[in-house]
C-alpha cells in the first residue's frame, strides 16, 4: 500500500526548531540521543527562581516564557522563547539556576535537553556551542529591546508586534492566546489588554474568539507595531539567519 501523495512526511525535529537546523546534519545527528521530544501543555512550570534547572528546551511549536516574581507575588514576563532558540540559558552561561520563572505560556511540542548533557555537548561540540552563543546575543537584544518598548511604546503597538513575533514561532494565523497571557507579557492591566485588541479588530487587523486571536491582514499588523519587532528580527537574522521578531 502506497502513501497517498498529499500525506507529507513529518520534518525532522531540528528542522522544526531553527536553532537545531542551524547544525550540520552530521553533528545534528551526534547530539540526537541527547534530545527527547516532548509535550509541553499552558502554564505547565519548567523552571522555578532560584531553584536548579533539570532541563533546557528547545521549542518546535510552543512558547516558553520568562517571568519575575515579586515577594508579594505579582508576576511579570520579561522574554519568551520559541522555535527561534533555546529555553534555558544559564545552564549555557555556567550556572544550574535563574532568578527567573520558565512557564509554558503556548502548548506544543518541544526537544528536551537535560542540563548536564547540555554542558557536556556544549564542551564537545564547537559548532553548538557557537550558535547557543550566537542564539544568547539575540535573546539578550530581545530582552533590551523589549525593556524599551513597554516603557516607550503604547500599549496597542506593544501588542502587534507580540502577536506578529507569535505569529513568525508558529507559523499560523490563529494564535491560541487568552487577554490573561497578553496582559502578562506586555504588563498591564486586562482592561487594558481588551481595548488594544478592541481597536485592531475594528481596524480589521485581527479577529478575537475566546482563547484565539486570528491575525487577518499581517501588512497592516505590521504598520501598527513599533520598530521593535523589526529590529529584533534583523538582530536574528543577522546573528543566524533566521526570521524571528
Amino acid at each position: 500500500m502506497t502513501l497517498a501523495a498529499e500525506e507529507a512526511p513529518t520534518p525532522p525535529p531540528q528542522r522544526r526548531n531553527h536553532l537545531l537546523s542551524r547544525l550540520p546534519p552530521d553533528e545534528f545527528l551526534a547530539l540526537r540521543d541527547q534530545l527527547t521530544t516532548v509535550r509541553l501543555v499552558s502554564k505547565q512550570g519548567l523552571a522555578e527562581p532560584n531553584q536548579p534547572i533539570a532541563a533546557v528546551y528547545f521549542p518546535l511549536d510552543a512558547v516558553v516564557a520568562l517571568s519575575s516574581i515579586d515577594t508579594e507575588g505579582g508576576v511579570v514576563e520579561v522574554g519568551s522563547v520559541g522555535c527561534e532558540g533555546m529555553a534555558g540559558l544559564p545552564v549555557l552561561l555556567g550556572t544550574d539556576r535563574s532568578t527567573t520563572r520558565l512557564v509554558v505560556q503556548i502548548a506544543g511540542e518541544a526537544e528536551r535537553m537535560d542540563a548536564a548533557a547540555l554542558q557536556r555537548e556544549v564542551r564537545r561540540n564547537d559548532e553548538f556551542r557557537r550558535l547557543l552563543y550566537l542564539y544568547a546575543q539575540g535573546f539578550i537584544t530581545q530582552l533590551s529591546q523589549s525593556t524599551a518598548c513597554n516603557r516607550l511604546h503604547a500599549a496597542e503597538r506593544r501588542l502587534a508586534r507580540w502577536l506578529l513575533i507569535c505569529r513568525d514561532r508558529l507559523g499560523n494565523d490563529d494564535l491560541p492566546i487568552t487577554h490573561d497571557a497578553m496582559a502578562l507579557m506586555l504588563g498591564v492591566r486586562r482592561a487594558t489588554v481588551t481595548e488594544a485588541a478592541g481597536a485592531l479588530q475594528r481596524q480589521g487587523v485581527i479577529r478575537y474568539r475566546r482563547g484565539v486571536i486570528s491575525i487577518v491582514r499581517r501588512e497592516q499588523l505590521e504598520a501598527v507595531s513599533c520598530e521593535c519587532y523589526g529590529i529584533v528580527r534583523e538582530e536574528f537574522e543577522r546573528l543566524l539567519g533566521i526570521r524571528v521578531g
